[in-house]
Order: C-alpha cells, then sequence, then structure tokens
C-alpha cells in the first residue's frame, strides 16, 4: 500500500514509526453534530466549544485521543517524510454512520473523502521550525530547520507537558527527546485529538572537547606506584550512548604512568591517572603530554587538551657543603667587621625546604664565638672585636648547615691571626671628582685627563721610605704630583664610554721596605649622557598585506635600540610627514597598524619613514623606511570592455578564419589575472584563442542556413576560488551572391501550355516563378526572354519585374503550333550576377488533339539563338504580385503600340549579335540552374497537361 511504502523510505533515512496506541476507552464514532458540507466553516466553533466545555469533557477529549509515536534521526535534511496520520490513524470512509478503527486504510488520500479529511496543528508554537504538516493527506515531513538534538533537549531539560502544538521532552533518561504534538482531524465527523511523540535520535556530529585547552595535575615526588589522581576538566561530548566520550588516552606516557577510566552511577566518565614509576622532581619536574578523548562513534571523533604533569617537591634532600675545611688567614691590624670568610651550603629541594641556617657548634668556644661572628642567614664570618695582645693565633670554627627535618652538614673554618707589630703605611684620599660612599660618579663625555681625587703617601713612623702603584684595569693614571713630595693625582687616561662599560674599580697600593702593604679601593662609576640616538634594526622595512585586509590590520612591530640608559634610552615611535593618515603607529610598544581595507587595484606600494625617538635633552632620533606592497587577492572578476560584441562575417568565410577580438581585462595581479576564454554554447562551431582572444568559426558558415548566431563567451581568471563573467556575442552574417535564382514554376522544361487562338491580345498567358536565397541586391530578380522559337514567339512578353508572361499581338491562322520561349532568370548579385534559365512551351490551337506529336516536338532539342539583350533588372526584391483584370484593356492597347518597338529592339539584338561573331554561352560560363520543384504550387501550368487560355 501507498503509505508502507512511505514508511519504508522514510526508515531509510533514519525514520521510524509505530501503529497507532489506542486508549482503552476511545469510541471511534463520530461527533453527534450536525454534517456539514464545509468542514472549514466549523473550524471556530469547534474551538470555542473546546476553550468552554474543555473542563467538562474529559471523558469526552479521552475517548477521543490517540498518541503517535515516531522516531527519526537528528540532522535530517528538508522533506523527510516522518510519518502519515492518516495510514497510521487507519481512518476509512464513514461507514454506516461510524469509522471503523480495525479495518484496513483503503488506498485513498484524504483529499477523497467526502468532506476530505483535514489536518492541522492545534496551535502554530515552533511547528513550522521542525516540522511540516499536509492538512489534506496528513503527512508529516521535516521541514527546513535542521533537527539539532542537543540544541534541542540538552538545553531545554525536563519534561514538557502537550500545552502547545510543538513542545520539546527530555526525559529522565539522557537518551530520549521527544517532539510533541497536537493535531486536530477535521471536519466532525472524523474528528480525532492525536498526541503525536516524534522520538529524536541521537547521531555522532559532535566530537568530544575538553572545557580548557591546558589541563594541570600535581603529583608528589614521592608518591607511590599505583597512585591515582583524577584528572579534572573531562572531556565533554554533548552526544549521548555509545556516542559519548567511551575513552580516554595519552599521546606519550613518558614510561611512568598511564591512564584508566572510571563511570559513576549517571554513566559520566572521568579519567584518572595512574603512577607507574618511581618519580624524582630534582631529576625531572616536569611531564608533558596530550590527552585524547575518544568517543564510541563510527567512525569515532577525537578531541584533545595538553596535560602537563607537575612533580611537587618534598623535603627528601639536606643542606650540603661542598667542601669539609677552608683556611682563613686575619691580620692584627684588620677593622672590624671585615668579611674574613663565608660558607655556603646547597640544598636541590624548594621553598621553604631548602631554607638554611647557619650556626657555630657547640664544641666552638666562645672566644671564637666573640671574636669571629657568622651571620646565621648568609654564612659570611666578620670580625665582631679587635684583634688584642692575647688573642690567640689559631682559631677552629665548626659550622653547621642547618635544614628542616635534617641532619646538620658541617664545615671546619681554621682562622689563622698575624699579629702585626709595625704601624702599615698610610693612604689619604682627597677627592675632586663627585664621591659618595667611597663611590666617584664621572660622566662619560668628561674629556681626558680628568682629575678624579689626590692621594697622600706616608709612613706613620717616619722611618721607611713608601712607595705606591695603581692596581687594576681602567682608563686611569696614578702620577707623582710635583713639586710636592708623596703626592699623586689620579686621572682619566682616554674617553670613556658607558654603553661599553659603566664601573670601574682600582686600588692604590702602599708599601714600605719592611713589606707591608696597603690597599684603598677606588669605585668609579660612570654616568650616562644622550650620547646615542635610537638605532632601527633595519633601516629599510619591507612589508607585505593580502588587500582586502580587515579594519585595524597589524603590519609589524617596530624595534628600535638606544645604547643609553633611564630616559635617554626610552625610544618613543611617530610617523613621517609622508605617512598616510590611515595608517597608525603606537608611540609605545612601535606596533604598526592600517586602519582601513586597502584595494591592490587602487595603490600596490606604499612607502613612507617612520622616527624612532628617545626621550633624552634634547632628543635624538633616526629614521627608517616602510615598504608596505599590498599582495593581490581575487577580487575582481574578468571584465569584457564590451557588455555585448557585435561581428559582421561574410558568408562562406573560410574554416578558422579570424572574426574578431574579444578584448578582456581583470584588475588583479599574477595568476589572480590570468584570464582563460571559452565559448559556453556553440562550443562545437566556434573556438577562441585564449592567447589572444581571437573568435574563430571552426567550418564555413552558410547564411542561407542560418544568418546570425549568439553566443556566450565565458572569462574565468586563475584565481583560488575562480571568478568569472560572460559576454554576449553576435555574429551576423553577410550574404554574398552565391546563390542563383530557384526557379519554382514551370516545373521542367517539358511542361506545356495551351493557348487558344481567341486569346485577346494584352492578356496574361502563365508567369515565371522563382526565388532567390541570398538578401538584399543579391536577391533582386529580372526576368527576360533570351531565345525565341515557333511560327512567331514574338507575340509574347515577359514583364522583368512579376516574370508575367502575356500575348502581345493576335494569333493568326499562322501561329498555330508550339512556341518556346527561352527565359534567363538573373539577380542583381555582386561582383556577377547569377542567373538560371528555364524554356516556356506555349502550344498555340483550338485543343491538344495528339498529345504524343506534342511530346516528340519537346524532346527535339530546340535551335534558338541567344539574344545578348540584357534584362531590366529591378532594384526591388521580386515577390508575386496580384493582376488586376481591369488593367486589360489597356494593356492591350500598350501592347498594339509597343509591338513596332519591340520588334525593332528585337532585330538590332540579333543583328549585333551576328556582327560581332557571338557564339552561345556554355554551361560553364554561366551558371544555368534548371530545379525540379520540390512542392506542389498551385498554378495555371501542369506538366504535359494543356489548358485553355480564352477571353470567354
Amino acid at each position: 500500500m501507498r503509505g508502507r511504502g512511505n514508511a519504508r523510505s522514510s526508515r531509510a533515512l533514519g525514520v521510524s514509526w509505530y501503529p497507532a496506541t489506542w486508549h482503552p476507552r476511545l469510541d471511534m464514532g463520530r461527533l453527534h453534530r450536525p454534517r456539514s458540507t464545509t468542514s472549514h466553516r466549523n473550524l471556530p466553533h469547534l474551538f470555542l466549544f473546546f476553550l468552554f466545555v474543555e473542563p467538562f469533557s474529559c471523558l469526552a477529549s479521552h475517548s477521543r485521543a490517540t498518541e503517535l509515536l515516531y522516531s527519526l534521526n537528528e540532522g535530517l535534511p528538508a522533506g523527510v517524510l516522518i510519518g502519515s496520520l492518516a495510514e497510521d490513524l487507519r481512518l476509512l470512509p464513514r461507514s454506516a454512520g461510524r469509522l471503523d478503527p480495525h479495518s484496513q486504510l483503503p488506498e485513498r488520500t484524504g483529499a477523497e473523502w467526502n468532506p476530505p479529511l483535514s489536518f492541522s496543528l492545534a496551535s502554530r508554537g515552533l511547528s513550522g521550525q521542525y516540522v511540516t504538516l499536509d492538512n489534506r493527506s496528513g503527512e508529516l515531513h521535516t521541514s527546513a530547520q535542521e533537527i539539532d538534538r542537543e540544541a534541542l533537549c540538552l538545553e531545554g531539560g525536563g519534561g514538557t507537558a502537550w500545552g502547545g502544538s510543538v513542545s520539546i521532552s527530555s526525559s529522565p533518561s539522557s537518551d530520549s527527546c521527544l517532539l510533541l504534538l497536537d493535531v486536530l482531524v477535521l471536519p466532525q465527523e472524523y474528528f480525532r485529538f492525536v498526541k503525536v511523540k516524534i522520538a529524536i535520535r541521537d547521531i555522532n556530529d559532535n566530537a568530544p572537547q575538553f572545557p580548557v585547552s591546558q589541563i594541570s595535575v600535581w603529583v608528589p615526588e614521592n608518591a607511590p606506584v599505583n597512585t591515582r589522581l583524577a584528572i579534572e576538566h573531562p572531556a565533554v561530548d554533548p552526544d549521548v550512548g555509545i556516542n559519548g566520550v567511551q575513552t580516554y588516552r595519552l599521546l606519550d606516557y613518558h614510561g611512568m604512568f598511564t591512564l584508566d577510566v572510571e563511570e559513576n552511577e549517571n554513566g559520566e566518565r572521568t579519567p584518572y591517572l595512574i603512577v607507574m614509576g618511581a618519580l624524582d622532581r630534582e631529576t625531572q619536574d616536569q611531564y608533558v603530554s596530550i590527552i585524547i578523548a575518544e568517543d564510541g562513534g563510527s567512525p569515532p571523533l577525537l578531541g584533545s587538551a595538553t596535560l602537563t604533569i607537575g612533580i611537587s617537591d618534598i623535603n627528601d634532600n639536606c643542606p650540603l657543603f661542598t667542601d669539609s675545611q677552608i683556611n682563613v688567614t686575619v691580620y692584627g691590624n684588620a677593622t672590624v667587621g671585615t668579611p674574613i670568610a663565608a660558607v655556603q651550603a646547597v640544598d636541590k629541594d624548594l621553598g621553604t625546604n631548602a631554607q638554611i641556617t647557619y650556626s657555630y657548634s657547640q664544641k666552638v668556644p666562645q672566644a671564637s664565638k666573640d671574636l669571629f661572628h657568622l651571620d646565621e642567614n648568609t654564612g659570611v664570618i666578620k670580625l665582631f672585636n679587635k684583634i688584642g695582645g692575647s688573642v690567640l693565633q689559631s682559631h677552629k670554627l665548626t659550622i653547621l648547615a642547618n635544614g628542616p627535618g635534617c641532619i646538620p652538614a658541617v664545615i671546619t673554618a681554621l682562622v689563622s691571626v698575624i699579629k702585626v707589630i709595625f704601624r702599615p703605611p698610610e693612604i689619604v684620599p682627597r677627592y675632586i671628582a663627585n664621591e659618595i660612599d667611597g663611590v666617584v660618579y664621572l660622566k662619560e663625555l668628561e674629556p681626558v685627563n680628568t682629575p678624579i681625587a689626590f692621594f697622600t703617601i706616608r709612613d706613620p713612623e717616619g722611618k721607611y721610605k713608601v712607595n705606591c702603584y695603581l692596581d687594576g684595569e681602567g682608563p686611569f693614571r696614578l702620577s707623582p704630583y710635583k713639586p710636592y713630595n708623596n703626592e699623586y693625582l689620579l686621572e682619566t687616561t682616554k674617553p670613556m664610554d658607558y654603553e661599553l662599560q659603566q664601573f670601574y674599580e682600582v686600588a692604590v697600593v702602599a708599601w714600605n721596605s719592611e713589606g707591608f702593604h696597603v690597599k684603598r679601593v677606588i669605585k668609579v662609576q660612570l654616568l650616562d649622557d644622550n650620547d646615542n640616538a635610537p638605532i632601527f634594526l633595519q633601516p629599510l622595512i619591507e612589508l607585505t598585506i593580502e588587500e582586502n585586509n580587515s579594519p585595524n590590520a597589524f603590519l609589524t612591530k617596530l624595534y628600535a635600540t638606544d645604547a643609553d640608559s633611564g630616559e635617554r634610552g626610552q625610544v618613543s615611535y611617530f610617523l613621517g610627514p609622508d605617512a598616510p593618515s590611515y595608517f597608525s603607529l603606537d608611540s609605545v610598544t612601535g606596533i604598526l597598524t592600517v586602519s582601513t581595507q586597502l584595494d591592490r587595484e587602487e595603490k600596490e606600494k606604499y612607502r613612507y619613514t617612520v622616527r624612532a625617538v628617545d626621550c633624552g635633552k634634547p632628543p635624538r632620533e633616526s629614521v627608517a623606511t616602510v615598504a608596505l606592497t599590498v599582495l593581490d587577492k581575487n577580487d575582481n572578476s574578468p571584465r569584457f570592455i564590451n557588455k555585448d560584441f557585435s561581428f559582421f562575417v561574410p558568408e562562406n568565410f573560410p574554416g578558422y578564419g579570424e572574426i574578431g577580438v574579444i578584448s578582456v581585462t581583470d584588475a588583479d595581479a599574477g595568476r589572480n589575472g590570468w584570464v582563460a576564454l571559452s565559448v559556453v554554447n556553440q562550443s562545437d562551431i566556434f573556438v577562441i584563442d585564449t592567447g589572444k582572444g581571437m573568435l574563430r568559426a571552426k567550418v564555413s558558415l552558410d547564411r542561407e542556413q542560418q544568418s546570425s548566431y549568439t553566443l556566450w563567451v565565458e572569462a574565468v581568471d586563475g584565481g583560488e576560488p575562480a571568478l568569472s563573467s560572460t559576454a554576449k556575442i553576435t555574429i551576423l552574417l553577410l550574404d554574398i551572391n552565391d546563390n542563383p535564382p530557384l526557379v519554382l514554376f514551370p516545373q521542367s522544361n517539358m511542361s506545356y501550355l495551351l493557348v487558344l487562338p481567341s486569346t485577346l491580345p494584352g492578356s496574361p498567358v502563365t508567369e515565371v516563378y522563382a526565388v532567390d536565397k541570398d538578401t538584399g541586391m543579391n536577391a533582386v530578380i529580372a526576368y527576360s526572354i533570351i531565345g525565341r522559337r515557333g511560327p512567331r514567339p514574338e507575340s509574347f512578353r515577359i514583364d522583368p519585374k512579376t516574370g508575367n508572361i502575356t500575348l502581345e499581338e493576335a494569333l493568326l491562322q499562322t501561329d498555330y503550333g508550339l512556341h518556346r520561349l527561352l527565359v534567363k532568370v538573373s539577380d542583381h548579385g555582386y561582383p556577377e550576377p547569377l542567373h538560371s534559365t528555364v524554356m516556356v512551351n506555349l502550344f498555340v490551337n483550338d485543343t491538344v488533339s495528339n498529345e504524343s506529336y506534342i511530346e516528340s516536338l519537346l524532346r527535339k532539342e530546340p535551335e534558338i539563338n541567344i539574344e545578348e539583350k540584357e534584362p531590366q533588372i529591378s532594384i526591388e526584391p521580386t515577390h508575386r504580385k496580384v493582376e488586376s483584370v481591369s488593367c486589360m484593356p489597356t494593356l492591350v492597347a500598350l501592347s498594339v503600340i509597343s509591338l513596332g518597338s519591340i520588334t525593332l529592339v528585337t532585330g538590332m539584338g540579333i543583328y549585333i549579335c551576328l556582327r560581332k561573331g557571338k557564339k552561345h554561352p556554355r554551361e560553364d560560363e554561366n551558371l544555368e540552374v534548371q530545379i525540379p520543384l520540390k512542392g506542389k504550387i498551385d498554378l495555371h501550368m501542369r506538366e504535359r497537361k494543356p489548358m485553355d487560355i480564352s477571353n470567354i
């Protein structure tokens, strides 16, 4: 049956249907209302009836309520059949006043019911979005709005009542998604209130997706093997069931980890990271891999995120010294607070686990602790008190490095004290340059020989000679300052550059003859000047951008360096005065942008300057040139110079001859501007040269077969995707005189016509009718008699325009017999007219008594002298004209008057031909065509059947 066939086709598209479920109290009888001939007329009354009686008519409503359940896949195209309500409800024509719900559905549609069935949704609601209901056949189809199960049900959730014509229901099971419809079946005689449920089946149209792209998991480095750690942010797949997330895996397990998946009561799967080996943060503190989620669809879809496994530190390392003992020497004249040594231990842990404090062991005597101070945080040992004469010369300092929860590391410092009996030399500085806290400040642009300080070198006891020298590297010189003794001047020896070196440390060393040395350290700090301009990395900045860019598109980030420090080295960026207004340059970041769309066809290259300016006083700047090239994009279709092309070509034009050039341009460049031409239609006749755009015809063209051609030429550029345009080409064929006149009547040279002797002069006898396939002057036809034979053939005359043959003179007794007229039909072609000939046979007699005799005369070759008189050619195309019989008397009179003139002209023509010795034109010199008539023409002559002509 028709309905079952539709159901099968629906299931092929992912649609299933189920038989109607009948309510136990279902009453299949019709409503007890008067029958109406128009169901739509009672529809408003029916709505009012439901509005007012619904609270009191539950039983009646349920007695005629029906539920239908269909299922279909999400994402089906428009027009897929969901089900036929008429078929699935098994509605039959009314029989004996009731509907039989148990009988089979006949082969008929709702339109065959009387009155016809009508199906409609109870209210419009959302029905137009997802389904369409045919109000006659009751067929449900998918609409143009594609059904997305995830958008319908995952967002809505919860059940929905039957309040509207279309609603969405999501059952507690995540696999169920229902589209609910209320359908009314009218008219009243067949009324049904149908509840339709459409179950939307899930397809694997969504890939798993992690909520974040970066997932971090922290594992303690002492985590035992098989430790399980839940990975937060598991992947989410809007699909359900087997199409949801099924498994997880890592792209690289690093030989240390594996993954497991656990499923809870709600069916949610959570990946767990399992430790498979011993971890050590100090060896490797981080592992990076890709976690992949895979669903169960066919084929499966994947989602991924970056999984970073961080190894957290535990206190599994203790402080360690690199040495077990250090030796320290201290002079007895050392200054209090002078650092004499420093110890340092290392702990590989991090943070609080790596905090180290230093302390003396309890074995260290208190006297040593009072003389030497140990900083518990830095491990620096300083001289805490002045060394007296009673101080021991050797001290053993046992130092402990303490870490949290660790056994202290031990190092021993052996300190030797050297007592000084004589006083050392003295160095007394007097600074000329600016000095603060022992640091001398000089500007980098100070000239050579800039004085820094005076130094007085002397022996406190005045017993020994004291010498001095400058120790350390730098552009400095220490020289005696004459005429004073023991005075020395420290000065510069060459210009200094802050950008090369900012700090110097030298020492003035004095010693006496006893070998005592004294050192005075001088620290020199250079002050920066704005002596350097910003420098661009490249003086020419070449950039490219594709045309039709988005507004405020990024071009580049300019970068200039300034060797100066502080504000003097801070660089700001500015556009040059030649830069177009739609370019912008951020003065702080140096980001160059363009605020508008660029069009390569309008301007391809831009060249302007940019400036880098520092903040010095006065500021310095440098200039670079920006050369921007706009790259082509295929945004212009090929353009013909004309919308329409017209070419005039003479017919019989040789094959592959040049008809004309089709000019086309493309404003794009490169491959985008390459244009290929092709003939869209009639490519079997015409071809176009892509390179030159030359249009050619493959074959010779005949105007008589077709006078014009209309072509469409397509131009396609080489871009991706390619753009195209078309132009109309009209080819008009110019006529050339390549067709001689075609004689249609008489049909052959063997036709003859009976002319009665009683025919009056001026009467039309017959006609010669010819056509020419050419046009214009090539089709203008003229008729003339160029040969005559018979008793008195000059008695007949032919009209040069119409081809009508008339009797010029009255026929005499001697004119009886066969008259043969050779008629030449000539066109007015250029450069040479073409013509055809036909023989007109006129038999003058009262009757035709012996046809065989006449036929024997026709078969004889007539001896006719060709007249050289050229026919008078009309300038108008020849058409058949209807002659008026009212002109007959006038024609007779004119014939009599003109008879003498015609005879004279004919005689003169014969005389001239004989004088010149002209021969008869050969068949190959004059194009004579005798063409039999292809179709029957109803004229006054039939072959070999004479007809009387008289004035009766």
